[in-house]
């Protein structure tokens, strides 16, 4: 029995090659670590003691090789881990609101819904009844009429009671590593990815868009801009080295990004997820505190999306104080943007209220970044594809139905294929279908357009569209608000054209932000080029045609902070599905020149608008030569002739235009500084 048990064979090759004892691998290893540490603690006398147990023909090379070796990578190994462990993503749960879900229909539909709703029908009022003298504003779908709740909004106190609690959680924020950055914006990005159908579903609801717009312009454009920051962020807001001049040679110059403190962003409400995200981010990653007062038509969506972000704060271990969210109408608002406290302001919105926010800042002289309206022209040069760009086309006229600030609001075509195209956009529009994308009985399914964000604007819209008319204009499709057969309580407006609009028609001139196209006809290039400058706004433009060279030299005419070539909005954000695949440009400045603001967010200028970029000297090499005052330029002046020759002399040494005169000049400083 013994013989046979010590005599068998394997049963298949693989086993045959396990011949080593486990006992026997774990010695190799302890022993293997027992020489490492030697050398690391004694590497001469542990190189020393190897010499004598092996022969000359390089195993002891090989041993000190493999040894280095396996020292190195496990020093990486260790690295890599503890800088991963710093900035990975942190899960955490947001719970959804039931109003996302499609199915929801559990709630009041409202007439003529409106942010004062409750003051004309009181079973929208806060189930606690109103407070004495309080602001209440009403929630509601836009495409459907639905009512989401009724929010108390902020009043003067309360907004200044904010203010101070970000003041006070930025106080230890500000130190925080870019590691510690990093993870916070590593963790919404991980969330947003994982619940990105809940948040446009969230959006859609508060906003009346479809779906698409709300993946195109809120997800995937937020996305974008995470990436960029976790990517370049931190290059961004890093010391920089700058330049000296010879005479400074032995200084060195850098530049710090310090934190301004806490930070307003004052947002719009046609991306209710984005226009909130993007401030709060660029704030956080450059170390300061925020306060997002968003727009009261979107009040009940912004409040969740903020709620993440303190969620996401909470799970990283930071004081979701950070962030506060302000919902107040605009007779409060200048206690945020009058406070003392506040060091920067971004607004997104209409001119008028630009205008008064840029008014209140300069109390305290408040640096504001101001993007307000615009009239985008995209210029279609003659021998254009009209077939290929026409869905570019399609896309940055009604996306968001018209609501996007930088849409093509003017497209001016040359005469020759002015009437191709004009009947192209026609035959395209008149195939939009209108509808709700959250719809409980499925009358969201394939929805092109979405509703508008209220009816407010809809008798001012009819009225410039019959005055177009009027003086000429062609209007073959829309002009006035859409009876929805099946939503007939939510806020759409007809997918309209206009043609043969003309420059100095109030049309032309006057931001529309809804589903219209203007159609413009022109005869030269210079004619195209002039139209496209006569409004008073200049936020961005297209311009499309067959020769590269051509179009840029029309961009470079154009009055606006933008341009995209033979494409739509790829400065800043996807314009269509072809562009998902494409890296979104977030490294680059959005804003505009005239009236549609100043400033720029967005890119390495937006992220350094919010600090304060300190310029630091320092001497080189103090041990060897540091500043020193000639004598003859020292207090109290002896000589001023001298004094003069000296300071002349530095002058000519270093600026003169010309060797002879450089060396004149060099003479005339030796001779001042060694006169008696």
């Amino acid at each position: 029995m013994g013989s046979k048990l010590g005599k068998q064979a394997p049963t298949s090759r693989w086993s045959s090659r396990v011949t080593v004892p486990l006992f026997e691998i774990q010695l190799v290893f302890i022993w293997a670590m027992g020489t490492l540490i030697s050398f690391l603690v004694h590497p001469f006398s542990t190189v020393s003691r190897l010499r004598d147990q092996y022969d000359e023909e390089g195993s002891l090379g090989d041993l000190i090789y493999h040894l280095t070796l396996f020292c190195a990578i496990g020093i990486y190994t260790v690295i890599r881990r503890h800088l991963n462990a710093q900035s990975r993503a942190k899960p955490f749960h947001v719970e959804p609101p039931e109003q996302a879900d499609p199915s929801w229909s559990n709630a009041q539909t409202i007439h003529n819904a409106n942010l004062e709703s409750h003051k004309y029908d009181l079973s929208l009022a806060p189930p606690t009844g109103e407070l004495s003298g309080r602001d209440y504003i009403t929630c509601f779908d836009p495409a459907t009429g639905l009512h989401l709740g009724t929010l108390l909004a902020d009043n003067g106190v309360e907004i200044e009671a904010k203010i101070d609690k970000a003041e006070a959680a930025q106080l230890g924020w500000r130190h925080k590593s870019f590691a510690d950055r990093k993870r916070v914006v590593r963790s919404l990005k991980k969330w947003l990815v994982e619940n990105q159908e809940v948040c446009a579903r969230v959006a859609c609801r508060d906003t009346g868009k479809t779906l698409v717009d709300a993946a195109l312009g809120e997800i995937l454009t937020t996305c974008s801009k995470m990436d960029w920051l976790l990517r370049h962020g931190e290059k961004y807001l890093r010391p920089e080295t700058r330049s000296s001049p010879l005479l400074l040679g032995y200084k060195k110059s850098r530049v710090h990004y310090e934190p301004l403190g806490v930070v307003a962003a004052v947002v719009s409400w046609n991306y209710p997820l984005h226009n909130a995200w993007s401030p709060v981010l660029a704030a956080l990653f450059s170390g300061n505190a925020v306060v997002v007062k968003c727009s009261e038509h979107v009040a009940w969506s912004s409040k969740w999306f903020v709620d993440v972000i303190k969620e996401c704060l909470r799970a990283c271990n930071f004081d979701p104080e950070l962030v506060q969210l302000v919902c107040c109408t605009g007779d409060q608002a200048e206690a945020l943007t009058m406070s003392p406290k506040i060091k920067h302001i971004t607004f997104i919105g209409s001119e008028l209220v630009g205008r008064q926010i840029a008014v209140a800042a300069t109390r305290h002289l408040t640096p504001v970044t101001l993007e307000l309206g615009g009239k985008d022209p995209a210029i279609v040069l003659p021998g254009t594809d009209i077939e290929r760009w026409s869905s570019l086309w399609m896309r940055g006229i009604f996306q968001n139905a018209g609501q996007n600030c930088i849409g093509i609001e003017r497209l001016l075509v040359h005469t020759s294929q002015y009437n191709e195209v004009y009947q192209l956009i026609l035959d395209r529009t008149r195939s939009l279908r209108m509808g709700a994308a959250l719809s409980a009985d499925g009358v969201g399914t394939g929805v092109d357009i979405g509703s508008m964000i209220s009816r407010e604007r809809f008798r001012a819209l009819q009225d410039r569209v019959e005055a177009a008319e009027a003086q000429g204009a062609q209007v073959d499709l829309g002009g006035k608000p859409h009876p929805h057969p099946y939503l007939n309580h939510g806020c759409f407006y007809e997918p309209t054209v206009i043609g043969e609009v003309k420059q100095d028609m109030d049309i032309a001139q006057h931001e529309l932000f809804a589903p219209i196209a203007l159609v413009m006809p022109y005869e030269s290039i210079d004619e195209a080029v002039e139209i496209a400058n006569s409004t008073r706004y200049g936020l961005g433009a297209s311009v499309f045609g067959p020769d590269k060279y051509e179009c840029l030299d029309v961009a470079k005419r154009l009055e606006c902070g933008m341009v995209a070539v033979n494409d739509f909005g790829v400065f800043y954000h996807c314009s269509s599905f072809a562009h998902a695949f494409h890296s979104l440009s977030q490294d680059l400045p959005f804003g505009g020149i005239k009236a549609s603001g100043y400033g720029r967010f967005g890119g390495p200028e937006g992220l350094r608008a919010l600090t304060n970029p300190k310029a630091v000297v320092y001497d080189r090499w103090p041990w060897l030569l540091q500043t020193v005052i000639p004598r003859p330029l020292d207090y109290p002046i002896r000589s001023p002739p001298q004094a003069w020759d000296v300071a002349s002399g530095i002058v000519g040494a270093l600026y003169a235009d010309g060797w002879r005169q450089s060396f004149e000049s060099l003479q005339r400083l030796r001779n001042a500084v060694w006169r008696h």
